[in-house]
């Protein structure tokens, strides 16, 4: 096997870009699948998307515009629900529809070459910047550290918010604050990864965590590693047999997902 993919800068931007995404999609994604929310992902990469495109057309730097408006639809996705007394995933789909028009119509603004917007959404991790890299450990750090602080809470709020509040834990606040961090998330991990390739992250490590274990603080951590483990692998397949990295790191999460949920120990009790 050829290790000198370290000698290359690019190389080691992306394995660096792809374990900070690695760890902090798969904490948002817990989220996602506990709270059966798997559709937000693909909804903020929309709003992300669109943000960006709009941006470019008033002539601003596309990642605050990203942040913007995904930050705008994950605050809008929680009062929504609670207000329209619909379920969060009814909420999403409506900010999803939303942010996907306003991404046509940001799209058919722009002048010239799509080529730009399109490569926001597609993303490209081979050709992640140093300030890319850098953001997305920030995002990562804080996540960690958030969930080390307030790891309780979270826990409770995750596992069932109604009941959460009613123990007297300001349980509105932390689901909105979860859904604004994963509204992050996806805005750091845009400019790198791109939109589709941050709803597999969020999903598949996630996911196949929760196949190997009842533990939350455990789910926390295999979803991390497999995130990690995704896309390192698929970096590393991609060198190897020069394949498009980011395909590479979805079959890899996607490959993992399907062996954990071979050798689940909860696949007997749903049988029974």
């Amino acid at each position: 096997m050829d290790f000198g993919l370290f000698e290359h800068a690019f190389m080691r931007h992306a394995l660096l870009a792809g374990a900070f995404a690695g760890v902090c999609c798969s904490l948002a994604g817990v989220f996602a699948v506990l709270m059966r929310l798997t559709f937000i992902g693909v909804c903020l990469a929309h709003a992300a998307f669109a943000g960006g495109l709009l941006a470019m057309v008033l002539g601003l730097d596309p990642l605050l515009g990203s942040l913007v408006l995904s930050l705008a639809s994950a605050a809008v996705i929680g009062p929504m629900s609670d207000r329209g007394d619909f379920s969060p995933d009814t909420a999403v789909g409506i900010v999803f529809s939303t942010m996907l028009g306003a991404a046509i119509l940001c799209i058919g603004l722009l002048p010239g070459s799509k080529a730009e917007a399109l490569g926001l959404f597609w993303g490209n991790i081979l050709t992640v910047s140093a300030r890319d890299v850098w953001l997305l450990g920030g995002v990562t750090l804080a996540a960690v550290a958030a969930l080390g602080l307030f790891y309780k809470e979270i826990q409770a709020v995750a596992c069932h918010r109604e009941i959460a509040a009613a123990a007297g834990l300001p349980a509105t606040a932390i689901f909105y604050a979860i859904l604004c961090f994963t509204g992050v998330t996806v805005t750091a991990c845009l400019p790198s990864v791109g939109g589709l390739l941050v709803y597999s992250l969020i999903i598949n490590p996630a996911a196949a965590a929760y196949q190997l274990t009842y533990s939350l603080r455990r789910m926390f951590l295999l979803a991390a590693l497999f995130g990690v483990v995704s896309c390192e692998a698929g970096l590393f397949l991609s060198y190897q047999m020069d394949l498009p990295a980011g395909a590479s790191i979805v079959l890899a999460s996607s490959a993992l997902f399907v062996v954990c949920a071979a050798f689940s120990p909860k696949r007997g009790r749903r049988g029974g």
